[in-house]
């Protein structure tokens, strides 16, 4: 990994825009934050990559290390200022992303940071705990409290 932090130190070092966009709507964020290359995430943010770039399908970087289960771009991501709460074309948040592939501590930070996140829903009317599968501690993290009327 460390050639690609030198390779993106050197487009960086020549003014390459860190905020340009490839066919699919791709920055060099989106490609760090998903592989977890953390380094990579760290110089693109110290040079200003725009961290709430959304891909054609909407997916910021934090989606995207979301469902990837890369715990310490998503802290890093989030205390650069990403939008938990930004949506993709299908209503999904980075916490639907996380809930859907079981990725629990991830959840966690993300509803540490944000708590409303649980009550959010995608396209299909899903909250993020309606997303997990036979994982009782992430179910009991993302249940909404229901609400009695008086």
């Amino acid at each position: 990994m460390n050639g690609e932090l030198d390779r993106v130190k050197g487009f960086l070092d020549k003014g390459t825009n860190p905020c340009i966009v490839d066919k699919f709507g791709y920055t060099a964020l989106h490609y760090a934050s998903r592989s977890g290359s953390l380094s990579v995430c760290r110089i693109l943010l110290q040079h200003g990559a725009c961290v709430n770039a959304q891909t054609r399908g909407g997916a910021t970087s934090l989606h995207r290390a979301a469902y990837c289960g890369h715990g310490d771009v998503v802290a890093l991501l989030l205390s650069s200022g990403a939008d938990p709460k930004i949506s993709d074309d299908d209503g999904a948040t980075p916490l639907h992303k996380a809930a859907r592939c079981g990725h629990v501590e991830i959840c966690k930070v993300l509803v540490k940071n944000c708590p409303s996140l649980k009550n959010l829903q995608d396209k299909n009317c899903r909250i993020p705990a309606g997303l997990v599968q036979n994982n009782i501690e992430l179910m009991d993290l993302l249940m909404v409290p229901e609400t009695v009327d008086c």
